[in-house]
């Protein structure tokens, strides 16, 4: 990969991973970015690189990395005195991602609580609530386990241990 381009096989391997990416219900250019970051040979790119390097609109990579960044799949990278936009992913970016996304859970149990509060006592609303609200606790507190379990995991595969 080139600064400016990337080789067939690199830009083979991106469009194969935002396929995957799309399977799962998400942006297919989310999934590039996503792909692109992976694979850079750099500690960040801006949004312009991004855009050539993918032949994307500005506006496609804005839209797309604002939501990778809500959802903890990149970070924004600053460059002091820059006012571009830069963009990398973390070297464990699926265990950022697992932290990042336990913090939706508390949001989305308060909005069934509310939604509880407004059900009164319908039984088929509150059913459905109740169910919505008790699976929020639980995979809140699985998040925890899985990030637990999957540090342990990571860390007894470091390359000191023989690990790629």
């Amino acid at each position: 990969m080139s600064d400016d381009a990337l080789d067939p096989e690199a830009l083979a391997w991106v469009e194969e991973f935002a396929l995957t990416w799309d399977g799962s219900h998400s942006a297919r250019m989310e999934g590039r970015i996503v792909g692109l970051l992976m694979i850079a040979d750099a500690p960040y790119l801006s949004s312009q690189q991004i855009s050539a390097l993918l032949t994307a609109s500005a506006g496609a990579v804005s839209t797309a990395t604002r939501r990778l960044v809500e959802v903890g799949f990149i970070k924004r990278h600053v460059v002091p005195g820059d006012r571009n936009h830069y963009f990398r992913v973390e070297d464990d970016i699926w265990g950022s991602w697992l932290a990042t996304e336990r913090l939706y859970l508390p949001k989305l149990q308060k909005v069934i609580e509310q939604g509880l509060a407004h059900a009164g006592g319908a039984p088929g609303p509150r059913t459905r609530l109740d169910n919505a609200s008790h699976y929020m606790e639980w995979l809140a507190s699985h998040h925890r386990q899985m990030l637990a379990e999957w540090e342990a995991y990571r860390d007894g595969l470091a390359p000191e241990n023989g690990a790629r």
